[in-house]
């Protein structure tokens, strides 16, 4: 044990030196080394975001803060150091467990948008079965749709070549599952996380959380009549908008997405809907969740016939990526479930972020998935887990959704949403999942 601790001593020696150095260097840096010095401060701030989360938030919300010599020569470059000392016992995937209610939700306002996870984990690969287009067309050809997909669809896969053709199709819902799973294959928990799941670096899932049993069997059908308000439809994040969005125009934004939605559930399916257009993350994003949390528990209390709670998102992707399909000619916008597990990355629960609906968020979420994926092939990114809570926590069939993004057009969003409004139809009226409750 005095071994390792002389050990660790001489290597701090050894990087407090380099840290002098280094500082040396800074204070007599020209302009063209601000890059270096920049991609210094973007190594720190990274190191500090995962090891440290309370003092990086500390930093943002004061503005940044003063080192002084120690800081600057041992603590800055050791995160896991300043943590060991500040928490002598605790593992630091207890730090979110240990952090007050007011630093866990703008950690969680703040860390939406930043994915602890490679993009291309929350796609299907091209060996995915639902997407296997052969499978797809023979049972198309089955149902007498195939012929009719294939007229709209046209030539070739070049969506953005498609969009003048597509302004004008007809949307039809898909009257038989183009696809249906094989739920005797899925009940190991790798093959279920292989199938469905893109699972965040900052939470933890595991077997008591994702087990088809509880995912598939749980009754998420509607209880009550639309005599009186059924779904809430509401955004945490008002001023998201699309590449061509108007500015000024809320229709043209996600604001608008959420309208289109609500008129489809009510004039389509009829259901009673509440969509509430009021912005939470004005004038900034950190607490939009802490800013709607009062409003969302008078408006359920206020109406407490409610049994679906939506919160419409768009994502945010790198500038050459974008999230669009053909679906019967028209160019589509690709849609991602989200959920907020309370919990961090070796499992241990966020207790100021408490939600007594997890497993139900996740039952619907799953076959919200389960439905797109036999339905419309192709519609729906994985399933993706985060560690905070999302205020998901007021309703047990709440669905947190994030439809396109940045990029997409407006057109592309719109026309995403009458196969949402579909699948969620028939999870709602227990159509799907094809199972016996």
């Amino acid at each position: 044990m005095k071994r390792k601790l002389r050990i660790l001593l001489i290597f701090i020696c050894i990087m407090t030196v380099v840290s002098f150095l280094w500082e040396l260097f800074n204070s007599t840096e020209s302009e063209d080394s601000v890059v270096v010095n920049g991609l210094h401060n973007w190594f720190e701030q990274s190191f500090m975001d995962i090891w440290m989360p309370g003092v990086s938030v500390l930093q943002i919300r004061q503005g940044g803060y003063k080192y002084n010599l120690t800081d600057r020569m041992v603590i800055e470059n050791f995160p896991v150091l300043l943590f060991a000392m500040e928490q002598p016992v605790q593992q630091y995937d207890k730090a979110l467990k240990e952090s007050d209610y007011n630093e866990l939700v703008l950690l969680e306002g703040m860390d939406e948008d930043k994915k602890g996870i490679d993009e291309d984990s929350l796609e299907y690969g091209a060996d995915a079965i639902h997407l296997d287009k052969g499978l797809e067309e023979a049972l198309l050809a089955e149902n007498g749709l195939l012929a009719e997909n294939q007229s709209a669809a046209g030539e070739g896969d070049d969506i953005d070549g498609q969009v003048e053709e597509g302004k004008d199709m007809p949307f039809h819902e898909v009257e038989e599952a183009l696809y249906r799973y094989q739920w005797d294959t899925l009940t190991d928990y790798t093959d279920l996380v292989k199938a469905f799941y893109a699972i965040d670096s900052t939470t933890a899932a595991g077997k008591e959380l994702l087990s088809l049993d509880k995912l598939l069997y749980k009754d998420m059908r509607m209880k009550g009549s639309n005599d009186a308000p059924q779904i809430l439809i509401y955004h945490t994040h008002s001023q998201e908008a699309f590449a061509d969005s108007v500015p000024g125009d809320v229709s043209t934004t996600i604001i608008g997405a959420g309208e289109r939605l609500a008129q489809a559930l009510r004039d389509k399916y009829g259901y009673n809907v509440i969509h509430n257009t009021d912005s939470y993350d004005v004038p900034a994003r950190d607490y939009a969740y802490s800013n709607s949390l009062p409003e969302l528990e008078k408006l359920l209390a206020d109406n407490p016939t409610i049994e679906v709670v939506i919160d419409l998102h768009r994502d945010e992707m790198p500038a050459d990526r974008r999230l669009v399909m053909d679906l019967q000619g028209r160019p589509t916008a690709q849609f991602m479930f989200f959920n907020g597990l309370s919990r961090n990355s070796k499992g241990g629960a966020l207790e100021s972020l408490e939600n007594p609906y997890i497993e139900d968020n996740l039952a619907f979420s799953f076959q919200m998935q389960t439905a797109s994926n036999e339905y419309y092939p192709g519609i729906a990114r994985r399933i993706y887990l985060k560690a905070y809570r999302y205020n998901m926590h007021l309703c047990p069939k709440s669905l947190l959704i994030e439809l396109g993004a940045q990029n997409n057009t407006v057109e592309e969003i719109m026309n995403a949403i009458d196969p949402l409004a579909h699948v969620l139809h028939l999870v709602l009226t227990g159509d799907e999942p094809d199972v016996d409750y």
